[in-house]
């Protein structure tokens, strides 16, 4: 009876967040159905370069989103791969590892793994997912042989079925969107003079005469990654718990930045009240600012001195009470 119960609590769950990662990504969509899709040149693992312009007018092309460490996907890959497989003259597949968290090797290591043989993308700075408005993983984007977004989903079901379908059958009359280039991704040395939104409507000021730490975390790396990846979880863990304390200190200004992927507002209020954090928090919708500051990895910690020079970059949390006694001496 245990069993069974816990079973049942399992397949809820799973359904749950297969409810959510839908709702999100159909919400991310609202913005870019039936709009030009951007005219960006993809670049392979493998070092193919493909015009995504010049598939316009000629194909539909099916762009999934995907990680290694993301369970849905794995589980959808089989999918993705007889999509592909099927794909015939009117349909490019295209996979695009979204880079957070992730790293090429990972990536060729699980496409030997299963054999996969789809064209395969890695996201290196966050641009791809920025221009399709990337929320989750996985994460459809559907574009139409017109040269228009269709279908922005999650789930590989039947919606995602009738879109390919229909956008194969689309007119063969391509709009040229703007170019989209991913922007350059080198990090910054001194921090911007920005005025960031933070979660309860503050705003935190980068740019004041006192040393700065921020903090890029992902509120789901603890709960999500415990069982497939425990030792990263655990560092987020106890990344958390010493930026904690030392942010009680006097000297240092803290600020959390959340990536917004698998990520809204509710789940970030919910994550502070669940570890009763009391540094401000801002959630990096679209990851701008991921992508500004060069993370691609949580938890990372960039600290800066008085005159908003970025003195450090911590990646562990046995690092970090050294490097801000460090900047706070400065």
């Amino acid at each position: 009876m245990r069993t069974l119960l816990l079973l049942s609590l399992l397949l809820l769950a799973t359904s749950l967040w297969a409810d959510s990662g839908q709702q999100r990504a159909e919400t991310a969509g609202r913005g870019l159905v039936g709009t030009p899709a951007p005219d960006l040149v993809l670049t392979t693992i493998d070092g193919k370069r493909i015009d995504l312009a010049q598939l316009y007018d000629k194909k539909a092309v099916y762009l999934k989103f995907w990680a290694t460490w993301c369970v849905p996907c794995r589980e959808q890959m089989p999918h993705f791969e007889r999509t592909y497989e099927r794909a015939g003259d009117d349909l490019a597949v295209i996979a695009i590892d979204v880079g957070f968290e992730d790293s090429v090797a990972q990536v060729r290591r699980y496409r030997r793994e299963m054999g996969l043989k789809m064209p395969i993308v890695f996201d290196t700075d966050g641009a791809l997912g920025q221009a399709f408005h990337l929320r989750v993983t996985p994460q459809h984007v559907v574009i139409g042989r017109d040269g228009r977004i269709a279908y922005v989903g999650h789930e590989a079901d039947a919606r995602l079925e009738a879109a390919l379908a229909a956008a194969r059958r689309a007119p063969a009359a391509a709009v040229a969107g703007d170019p989209l280039r991913p922007a350059s991704t080198r990090p910054v040395e001194r921090l911007p003079a920005l005025a960031i939104p933070t979660l309860g409507g503050g705003v935190f000021r980068l740019g004041a005469p006192q040393p700065t730490a921020l903090v890029f975390l992902s509120p789901w790396c603890e709960s999500y990654l415990a069982a497939s990846r425990p030792a990263y979880a655990a560092e987020c863990r106890a990344m958390r718990e010493q930026v904690t304390a030392l942010a009680r200190r006097p000297g240092v200004r803290w600020l959390g930045i959340a990536s917004g992927l698998w990520a809204d507002p509710d789940d970030l209020a919910a994550w502070r009240r669940q570890h009763a954090i009391g540094w401000p928090l801002a959630l990096d919708a679209d990851g701008a600012l991921f992508r500004r500051f060069g993370v691609m990895h949580v938890p990372t910690v960039l600290l800066a001195d008085a005159q908003g020079r970025i003195v450090a970059r911590v990646e562990q949390h046995a690092q970090l009470a050294a490097a801000v006694r460090e900047v706070a001496a400065r």
